[in-house]
């Protein structure tokens, strides 16, 4: 784990280097002796920490190391915010002046009575330097050696070839293939689908790791469930949960229409009323999963109505009692092992890929996979491992695992360490990242990748954007079941979760080396030694950031009623939850790369928000109101994310790195010259008033647009789409408005097209004819009054790639020939609200599309 800490201070180094040039002068070269020191290090920490276990004296010195690589990241830090501060020495502009740079070099910094120079700072780096030094060399005191040692450890591993080939499969597969729980899926159907009137509650129990929440989301997006009860809500219940949270988010599941901030202002009691009332009459069906106490359920069945129309619960929990007597009426059915069939099946899709392995690793997958004794948690992570690895490393595998079996069985927590261990350092940082989450958190995928970006833990890439690589970290995350996939959007991962058993895995390996600390109870139990922090309870008065320690690099608050602006926080910080201002004190976060407040109610965002020069991310969504953006965020250089309801004048012509903007008013937009735009990927447009046509003009100046989404009153038309010809990028396109007419060749305008929404498009003549013929068209969506025609035609050879299709509200379609040939992968439909159309016979069996959500907001 020090490996990794040690290699995120070197590439800390190399950063400084190369952007702080002209700050450190002489001192440059007492920071490149040091990062040379901690290079030659890194070649002896992994087999010191394999060691380290039975070796008092080697695990001091590995705990040298760790003090000595946060030390040297806080002089950095300390650096780089005495040249921030420095900068408000010319009050005349919000960054140095030249003079006021050489001033710098010269040894010059002055705040107060405080006097900091390079002569110091270089002083501090050479002690350093002394130390990694005296460090090295007691090395050969306890007989390290650069050894491969077996190696598990991926050398120089970024992130494989083969997860890349694998980008487009991980993020477009609709589902994954669920091994085994055919006959539990039976008895529970039967349970949830009789005609039994009373409501009641059916649990699922077994450890960890045997696949409980898989089986509940496979009944629970079963069809027949589907179309069965008027609403469904999922909710994943933490061993500290909090029963209004709950209710709140139950609410949200169910999709019920209420304004945020009404919800948050209400009583546990009144929340409990208001969800009673909203599922009076309705057939209701709700996923209470992973439960810790019988008590759960006691707490939130006051707000579930039993209307003796058949509503259902499910209880996922390992708890033989709490499955037992969580409800008078319960049925607890205990979930099995996989047999030595399924196990090979569940294996075989995760080592192998549906490809066919040799003989020769068969025969020790087959020895391995027994050893796991049917734990699907087990198998998956072990064929993740294994899909990593050449055919000749799979004996190693094997032997290192041998080695630690209990009652001739792997234990799974010898699995998961050595599944973690094989990481390279940049996915190591990563996984132990998502321990700040809480215990099953919900985690936005966007916003997870744009938070490793700002923490700094993603290495620059010439071909690349950093979030790019992010994602393909995630991928490869996920494809060694480090990570769990939640929810689609589009094809899209969108949400992920990480399991209970991986999330302390992450934590105990974090806390060893002061990665991360976590607060639940009080905020003056924020650990003053670690600069990564999350804090998870609920505050109910005003809390500033002079709680936590000033050198913090990255506060995440979940939960948060109220949050005030003081102490200085250098990286991160995220609020879940929202808060009631944002007042001018925040321009002491100088460091400042990311900010989020989640569902905050906020009217204006200063105009000192300028001073935060290094901000990456600013994203407050959940606010519904529209505001209007200062002029000075036009000085936000390094802006890349701008999230929230936007309208005005918005001065952002000159936010060349920004790849984010959403969502802005359309008349807003149209006031912008987007040239400079030259790295936006991702634009959505909002307009709240009918006006004149949409012309994509302005759109064909960002030639690396990834997704772009229009939404435009009644009655408003879009103009010709040829101008997206010059998006060669586009693979997401979502319009609401008026379209004449598609053009003939719309496959020749959108190539590279690969998810496409049209809504109150109001077209007269078929569109399939031209929408087949888009050479990548994976999902497609037809939606409210897209088409007012009775007939639609779909040839053979025609959408050869969809996977998804959804005619949603065309009142009038009455007639659909589908030729033999036609669609042929295609693997969910939907269609709603179509009274005169009878289904083609063979499409009868499509399922609907599972885990994927059609959500403009992701």
């Amino acid at each position: 784990m020090v490996d990794a800490v040690v290699s995120f201070v070197v590439q800390r180094l190399g950063d400084y280097l190369i952007q702080e040039a002209a700050f450190l002068g002489e001192v440059r070269t007492e920071v490149r002796s040091l990062k040379k020191e901690l290079e030659w290090m890194l070649c002896f920490i992994k087999d010191a920490e394999d060691k380290q276990v039975d070796d008092p004296m080697i695990r001091q010195w590995v705990s040298d190391i760790r003090d000595v690589a946060h030390d040297i990241e806080d002089v950095l830090y300390n650096f780089t915010l005495k040249v921030d501060d420095s900068a408000e020495i010319d009050d005349r502009k919000r960054k140095p002046s030249f003079l006021g740079k050489m001033k710098i070099c010269l040894c010059v910094f002055n705040k107060g009575k405080e006097k900091i120079d390079l002569y110091n700072i270089g002083k501090e780096i050479e002690e350093l330097r002394k130390r990694v030094s005296d460090i090295s060399r007691r090395r050969e005191s306890y007989h390290l050696e650069s050894t491969d040692n077996y190696n598990l450890e991926a050398k120089g591993h970024d992130v494989s070839r083969r997860v890349r080939e694998l980008r487009r499969a991980t993020s477009f597969s609709i589902e994954g293939n669920v091994v085994g729980f055919d006959d539990d899926v039976s008895k529970l159907l039967a349970k949830l689908l009789n005609k039994e009137p009373r409501r009641f509650v059916i649990s699922v129990y077994g450890m960890g790791g045997l696949g409980k929440t898989t089986l509940a989301r496979k009944l629970y997006h079963n069809n027949d469930v589907k179309n069965k009860f008027d609403r469904c809500a999922w909710v994943s219940v933490s061993q500290d949960y909090d029963t209004k949270d709950l209710l709140l988010r139950i609410i949200r599941s169910f999709k019920i229409n209420v304004l945020t901030r009404e919800l948050e202002e209400m009583r546990e009691e009144d929340l409990e009323r208001y969800l009673h009332n909203c599922l009076q009459g309705k057939s209701y069906l709700v996923v209470v999963d992973d439960a810790w106490q019988k008590e759960t359920w006691e707490s939130l069945k006051r707000a579930f109505p039993d209307n003796k129309n058949g509503s259902r619960v499910i209880i996922t929990t390992r708890i033989k009692e709490v499955a037992e007597r969580s409800d008078e009426n319960a049925y607890a059915h205990k979930l099995r092992f996989l047999r030595s069939d399924e196990s090979w099946e569940l294996f075989c899709e995760k080592a192998f890929r549906k490809s066919n392995g040799s003989e020769g690793l068969e025969k020790l997958g087959r020895e391995m996979v027994e050893k796991c004794r049917g734990l699907p948690l087990a198998i998956v992570v072990l064929g993740g491992l294994l899909s990593m690895k050449k055919p000749q490393e799979w004996r190693r595998v094997r032997d290192h695992l041998w080695q630690h079996l209990k009652n001739d069985c792997i234990h799974i927590s010898s699995l998961l360490n050595l599944s973690f261990r094989n990481l390279s350092h940049e996915l190591k940082l990563c996984f132990l990242y998502l321990g700040l989450f809480p215990e099953d958190f919900e985690i936005n995928v966007q916003t997870l990748i744009r938070l490793l970006v700002a923490e700094g833990f993603i290495q620059q890439d010439t071909d690349r954007s950093t979030e790019e690589v992010a994602g393909e970290i995630l991928d490869e995350l996920i494809n060694r079941s480090l990570i769990q996939i939640d929810k689609r959007c589009w094809g899209r991962i969108a949400t992920c979760r990480v399991h209970d058993l991986l999330r302390d895995l992450a934590i105990e390996q974090a806390k060893k080396i002061k990665f991360i600390h976590i607060c639940k109870d009080a905020p003056n139990l924020i650990s003053s030694s670690c600069r990564r922090q999350a804090v998870h309870f609920r505050i109910m008065g005003d809390w500033g950031l002079g709680h936590c320690n000033p050198r913090s690099s990255s506060l995440l608050l979940f939960n948060q009623r109220v949050l005030n602006f003081e102490g200085v926080v250098s990286n991160v910080l995220c609020s879940v939850g929202g808060c009631y201002n944002l007042p001018e004190e925040m321009v002491k976060l100088v460091n400042l790369k990311y900010l989020r407040l989640t569902n905050a109610h906020i009217d204006v965002i200063p105009s000192c928000i300028a001073k935060l020069q290094r901000l990456q991310t600013l994203d407050i969504s959940g606010n519904m109101a529209f505001m209007e953006l200062p002029r000075e965020i036009c000085e936000l250089k390094e802006l890349r994310h701008l999230i929230g309801n936007f309208t005005g004048t918005l001065n952002i012509e000159n936010l060349s790195n920004l790849q984010t903007l959403k969502y802005v008013e359309r008349g807003s937009w149209a006031e912008i010259n987007p040239e400079k735009l030259v790295n936006l990927r991702d634009l959505r447009i909002i307009s709240k008033y009918q006006e004149e046509e949409f012309s994509f003009k302005s759109i064909a100046y960002l030639k690396n647009l990834q997704l772009l989404s229009i939404r435009l009153s009644d009655d408003t038309c879009f103009d010709s789409l040829q101008p997206l010809s010059d998006c060669s990028y586009l693979i997401d396109l979502r319009l609401s408005g008026k379209i004449e007419k598609l053009p003939e060749d719309l496959h020749e305008v959108l190539p590279n097209l690969e998810c496409l929404s049209l809504k109150k498009s109001h077209l007269k003549e078929d569109p399939m004819p031209k929408l087949e013929k888009l050479p990548n068209l994976t999902i497609l969506d037809l939606g409210l009054k897209s088409y007012g025609g009775k007939k639609m035609i779909c040839t053979t050879k025609g959408f050869h790639l969809l996977e998804i299709l959804q005619l949603i509200d065309l009142n009038d379609l009455a007639q659909w020939q589908v030729e033999d040939g036609a669609m042929p992968i295609l693997r969910g439909l939907r269609v709603t609200n179509a009274y005169k159309l009878k289904i083609p016979e063979r499409l009868k069996s499509i399922p609907l599309p599972t885990e994927w959500e059609c959500d403009e907001n992701w």
